[in-house]
C-alpha cells in the first residue's frame, strides 16, 4: 500500500510539474507515469533492451511505441475490461500496449509468409533464397539494377528492377549504394547503431513458477517482462499461451528466454551449451524452473532485431532518409527498413501504402513514413 501511494504521489507531481523540454526516453517516461513507476517498470528493463541508459535514448521511442499510453489510461482500462465480453476482438481504439486478445497465426508467424510465398508463386512471380542484395546501380536517380551474391555457392548476378523494396538494415543500404549518396550520408548510415537478440528456448516438464504461485500448470501470460538487474535475461515467453499448435505435447511447457546483446560481445560470441546453462540457472534463481525440469532446449540468434534511436547517426536520420527518398523507384519498408521500431502489423502496413502508391502514380513517400505517426494509423485515435 505504501509503495502504491508513493507511487501515485510520484505521478500527481510529474503530471502537474512536468519535463518541459522533453528530449529523452527517461523524460518521457517520467512525464506519464512518474518517477517512481519509471524506476520500478520502466528503466531497468529498458535499459537492458537497449544496453544504454534512457538518458541517452531519444524521447521520439517512446512517443512512437506508446505515444497514446498512460496511467490515467491504464488505469481506466483496466476499470473497463471488468464489463467487456471476453473473447471480444473488436480493439480498434485500444492502445497497443493494452490489447489483450488477438488474431494469431497457429503455427507461429512465419506461416503467414509461407502462405504469402504460396500466393506469389501461384501466380507467376519467383522467389529466389540463399541471394543477399549487395549492390545497387544507379541511373537517372532510379535504382537501375540490383548484384545479388549467394553465399552458399559464390555466385553473384545483376537484375534489372522496375521498383525495388528495401528491409534491409538501412547502414547496409546506404553502404551497397556507394558514391551514388554523398560523402556525408554514407558517413551517417555507418554511424546507425543496432540492437541484437538471442532467445534460449527451454522446454520444460514442469514449471515450477506456475505451480507455486497459481496452482496449475502454467501461467496465463504470453510474456513475462524480468526487472532484475542481478540477471541477463529480459523477458520471457510461454510460446503454449500464443497457440496450443506449438508445442507438440500439451503436458510440456515451452518457453523463450529473451536476451538482448550486441552481435560479437561476450553474450552473443558464447557456445550455445553455455548460454543454455546461463538460462537455465538464471530461471532457476528467479525460481521459474529446476534444471531436472528441462527436456530440451535450444538457441537463435538475431542480428540487428532493433534498430537504434541513439548515436550519432539516427542524429541526422532525417538527412539519410532524405537522400534515400530521393531515388524515385526505393522504397523503404518494415523495422530494419525505415530504421524505426513499429509492431509488425505497421511494418507489413507500410509495404502496402508503398504498393498503393505505385498504382496511383505518387511519386512522394511520406505516407509511407506517416504509418504509426499519423491520425489514420495512431494506435489510438
Amino acid at each position: 500500500m505504501v509503495r502504491l501511494v508513493r507511487a501515485g504521489s510520484s505521478y500527481v507531481r510529474s503530471a502537474m510539474f512536468p519535463i518541459k523540454n522533453e528530449r529523452t526516453l527517461e523524460d518521457f517516461f517520467i512525464n506519464r507515469f512518474g518517477r517512481e513507476l519509471y524506476q520500478t517498470f520502466f528503466k531497468d528493463y529498458t535499459e537492458k533492451v537497449w544496453g544504454t541508459s534512457c538518458r541517452d535514448i531519444g524521447a521520439d521511442w517512446g512517443a512512437q511505441r506508446i505515444k497514446g499510453l498512460s496511467i490515467t489510461k491504464a488505469v481506466k482500462h483496466a476499470l473497463g475490461s471488468m464489463f467487456r465480453r471476453d473473447g471480444d476482438l473488436a480493439q480498434k481504439h485500444t492502445e497497443t500496449s493494452l490489447i489483450e486478445r488477438f488474431i494469431y497465426p497457429k503455427l507461429g508467424p512465419g506461416q503467414l509468409w509461407e502462405q504469402v510465398a504460396k500466393r506469389v508463386a501461384a501466380s507467376g512471380g519467383e522467389l529466389h533464397y540463399g541471394w543477399r542484395a549487395a549492390e545497387l546501380r544507379v541511373a537517372d536517380e532510379r535504382i537501375e539494377a540490383v548484384r545479388f551474391d549467394n553465399a552458399e555457392t559464390g555466385e553473384s548476378r545483376w537484375e534489372t528492377v522496375d521498383y525495388v523494396f528495401s528491409t534491409m538494415p538501412v547502414r547496409e543500404l546506404v553502404a551497397s549504394l556507394g558514391d551514388a549518396l554523398p560523402d556525408e550520408v554514407r558517413t551517417y548510415g555507418a554511424q546507425l547503431e543496432y540492437r541484437d537478440f538471442m532467445t534460449v528456448g527451454l522446454l520444460l516438464k514442469r514449471f515450477r513458477i506456475a505451480e507455486r504461485t497459481l496452482g496449475k500448470k502454467s501461467l496465463p501470460d504470453n510474456w513475462i517482462y524480468i526487472q532484475e538487474r542481478d540477471v541477463k535475461v529480459g523477458r520471457v515467453q510461454v510460446f503454449n499461451n500464443w497457440s496450443p499448435y506449438m508445442v507438440a505435447d500439451p503436458e510440456q511447457i515451452w518457453i523463450g528466454l529473451e536476451y538482448f546483446c550486441n552481435e560479437g560481445d561476450e553474450l552473443w560470441e558464447m557456445p550455445d551449451e553455455q548460454m543454455i546453462a546461463l538460462a537455465i540457472e538464471e530461471m532457476r534463481r528467479l525460481e521459474f524452473i529446476e534444471a531436472e525440469d528441462v527436456i530440451d532446449a535450444t538457441v537463435l540468434r538475431m542480428p540487428k532485431a532493433y534498430p537504434g534511436y541513439f548515436g550519432e547517426g539516427y542524429k541526422h536520420m532525417d538527412e539519410i532518409r532524405a537522400a534515400l527518398d530521393g531515388f524515385e523507384n526505393l522504397f523503404l519498408v518494415g523495422r530494419n527498413g525505415m530504421h524505426r521500431y513499429n509492431n509488425q502489423d505497421h511494418s507489413m502496413l507500410t509495404s502496402m501504402v508503398a504498393v498503393d502508391n505505385i498504382i496511383a502514380g505518387r511519386s512522394d513517400k511520406e505516407n509511407v513514413w506517416s504509418v504509426n505517426t499519423e491520425d489514420d494509423y495512431h494506435e489510438q485515435k
